[in-house]
């Protein structure tokens, strides 16, 4: 019983002496989204738990699209859909204006609503300050494959992320200036092109449960997957 009831001690002291750390981490540098009780602010900078609670909006619309608004970015949300297993009930479509720069290609893109909101913070925080450093032209467009997709995953038995609109495929970006850069084309090699579409796969992995780039396999030799499967603010996430 002492033993027990040392253990639960000290696994208490250490949890305080965990959260304590933090507490002064985050209040040292001034940067509250690093702690993982903060409330999510889209508009904020991307703090060391800021993807964990992006994934926590899975299954909460009604505070999703809260942040959404509250950030400044215009949507429609879209009639929720019944299909078997696939389906959504919190997809949006992004509306021009408002706090985002970059225009969807094609202009129908409809997502679930924590997939809109990991990809505004991905485009103010890491895809146009990346554009800019190393192109020299902020992203106008951000061209994809689609996102809502009734399917199973390839050469298995379990459905994608797509079939809940969970998910978008990235095939690359059309700069301001007029210049295209695609995963297919620019993703090898050293130079600026190549290194702006790796820093837009590392700032992703960040911010959504999944990211999955041309080094994971021939699948994706053409595009990023993006996804916020649902498993929960303190889920395993993987980055390739």
């Amino acid at each position: 019983m002492r033993t027990v009831r040392g253990l639960v001690g000290g696994m208490t002291i250490a949890a305080i002496m965990l959260a304590t750390a933090l507490l002064l981490f985050a209040a040292l540098r001034g940067r509250p989204q690093d702690l993982p009780w903060t409330p999510l602010d889209l508009s904020q900078p991307i703090g060391m738990t800021t993807g964990r609670k992006l994934a926590g909006l899975t299954g909460d619309f009604p505070r999703c699209r809260a942040l959404l608004d509250r950030a400044g970015v215009r949507y429609t949300a879209l009639a929720e859909v019944k299909a078997g297993r696939c389906g959504y009930a919190d997809g949006v479509r992004f509306d021009s204006g408002g706090s985002r720069r970059a225009a969807y290609s094609p202009a129908d893109l409809g997502t679930a609503c924590p997939v809109a909101a990991a990809l505004s913070v991905w485009e103010w925080n890491v895809i146009q300050p990346a554009a800019r450093r190393l192109l020299g032209s902020p992203v106008a467009t951000i061209e994809h494959f689609g996102s809502y997709n009734c399917r199973r995953i390839g050469g298995s038995t379990a459905w994608s992320e797509h079939a809940t609109a969970d998910a978008i495929d990235i095939a690359g970006f059309r700069l301001a200036n007029g210049k295209r850069i695609t995963m297919a084309a620019d993703w090898k090699g050293d130079g600026p092109e190549a290194t702006f579409l790796h820093e837009t796969r590392n700032g992703a992995c960040r911010l959504f449960s999944t990211t999955l780039s041309p080094d994971y396999n021939a699948a994706h030799r053409d595009h990023l997957h993006l996804d916020q499967a649902a498993r929960g603010e303190f889920g395993w996430r993987a980055c390739r």
